[in-house]
């Protein structure tokens, strides 16, 4: 009988220590359970979750505004940059070849947007005078007939152009 006692003592001391264990374990659990709730309650000085979910849903509404505004203000943009000039070219040459008179010093000066439209500059000069033509440009043409020099420097505007 004092074998049976000694039995149920020693199973009852682990049954009780086999439950202080798992009591210490869920504790423990709890305890993780509590700071991650914390964490998540934490970003707005939310007390439950309602007041969390409300505040992330008002900064997404924040954040879907900046979006929609960003977006309009960048077609701005975009519209004022395609009719802005966007590439340069310039072509010095010498109209009077074998005179010696000018020099390389007259030059036709192309001034595009990205769908052509523009102006080519350009000057004949010699010792006595400079002479200054602009013609205006549509789609990478003139109205005007254009000179040699004003073709390539129109042409080579237009390769540096992004598309």
């Amino acid at each position: 009988m004092v074998h049976l006692y000694s039995m149920i003592f020693e199973t009852t001391q682990v049954i009780e220590i086999g439950l202080g264990v798992i009591v210490l374990l869920l504790l423990i659990w709890v305890i993780c359970l509590e700071i991650r709730i914390h964490r998540l309650l934490a970003g707005g000085g939310a007390k439950n979750l309602e007041d969390s979910l409300k505040h992330f849903r008002g900064e997404l509404k924040e954040i879907a505004d900046f979006r929609k505004g960003m977006e309009e203000y960048l077609i701005r943009v975009e519209k004022r940059l395609g009719r802005s000039i966007q590439s340069v070219h310039t072509i010095r040459f010498n109209p009077f070849k074998g005179t010696g008179s000018g020099g390389n010093q007259s030059f036709a000066t192309a001034l595009i947007d990205e769908k052509g439209d523009g102006a080519v500059i350009s000057t004949i000069y010699t010792r006595e005078h400079s002479s200054i033509f602009a013609k205006p440009l549509k789609k990478h043409a003139s109205e005007y007939e254009l000179t040699k020099e004003e073709k390539e420097a129109i042409s080579e505007a237009k390769k540096t152009i992004r598309q």
